[in-house]
C-alpha cells in the first residue's frame, strides 16, 4: 500500500502526461488523415499520367506507389499505437 501523500503529488505529472497523450492521439489521427488523402491523390495523378498517355511508365510506377501507401495507412488504422502510459 503506497501513501496517500505520493498519490497527491504524481497527480499533476500524470494531467500532464495524459495530456500529451491525448495531443499524440490528435496527431495520429491527423497523419492518417494525410495519408489517405495523399494516397488518393497519387493515385489519381498517376491514372491521369498513365491513361492520358503522358508518361505511362511514371504513372504506372505513381498508381503502384499510391496503393501502397494506401496499404500502409491501413494498417496502421488497423493496428495504431498505443499511447497509454
Amino acid at each position: 500500500m503506497k501513501p496517500m501523500w505520493l498519490f497527491s503529488i504524481l497527480s499533476p505529472l500524470t494531467d500532464f502526461a495524459n495530456l500529451i497523450t491525448d495531443y499524440f492521439i490528435e496527431i495520429w489521427d491527423f497523419l492518417i488523415f494525410i495519408g489517405n488523402i495523399s494516397a488518393f491523390i497519387v493515385v489519381l495523378v498517376g491514372a491521369i499520367l498513365w491513361f492520358t498517355g503522358i508518361n505511362d511508365k511514371r504513372g504506372k510506377g505513381l498508381i503502384f506507389s499510391g496503393i501502397l501507401l494506401a496499404i500502409i495507412i491501413q494498417y496502421f488504422m488497423f493496428y495504431p499505437p498505443s499511447f497509454v502510459l
